[in-house]
């Protein structure tokens, strides 16, 4: 069994993280030893691993919950989980392109004719009127 402490190390997960999964109910409350220490066990410590792991894709608390519920049912197919991962996907392309474009219209005010006073300058002028910018910032 492992504290959590020991889970916190091993998991590399920070221990008021695996106390809000436990609340979350991705990761179910620890037994309590006589100490009323948590206590976990290997399995929990993968389901840990498995959460973090999705977290750093960028997958919400409620898509993990998805994923743990099919992981438990091994002979179901695999297409919902497809599903989940190709939603995110597609969210993250959708990110790149609308930061693909935010960094070409910041690179277009700060590489437009530089005026030596704030009143001539074109980052002021373009940010002031948006009718200066070549793309739909909203």
């Amino acid at each position: 069994m492992l504290t959590i402490g020991d889970l916190s190390r091993t998991s590399g997960v920070k221990i008021p993280t695996i106390r809000y999964y436990e609340q979350m109910g991705l990761l179910s409350h620890a037994e309590r030893s006589g100490g009323n220490q948590r206590r976990y066990t290997n399995e929990e410590r993968d389901r840990l691993t498995f959460i973090r792991h999705a977290r750093n894709l960028g997958l919400t608390i409620e898509a993990i919950r998805e994923l743990i519920l099919l992981s438990q049912h091994p002979e179901k197919p695999c297409h919902q989980a497809d599903r989940i991962v190709a939603e995110r996907l597609a969210d993250v392309r959708d990110k790149i392109n609308r930061l693909t474009k935010l960094e070409e219209e910041l690179v277009r005010i700060t590489t437009c004719d530089h005026a030596n006073q704030v009143g001539d300058c074109y980052v002021i002028r373009a940010l002031a009127s948006h009718d200066l910018c070549t793309h739909d910032q909203h």
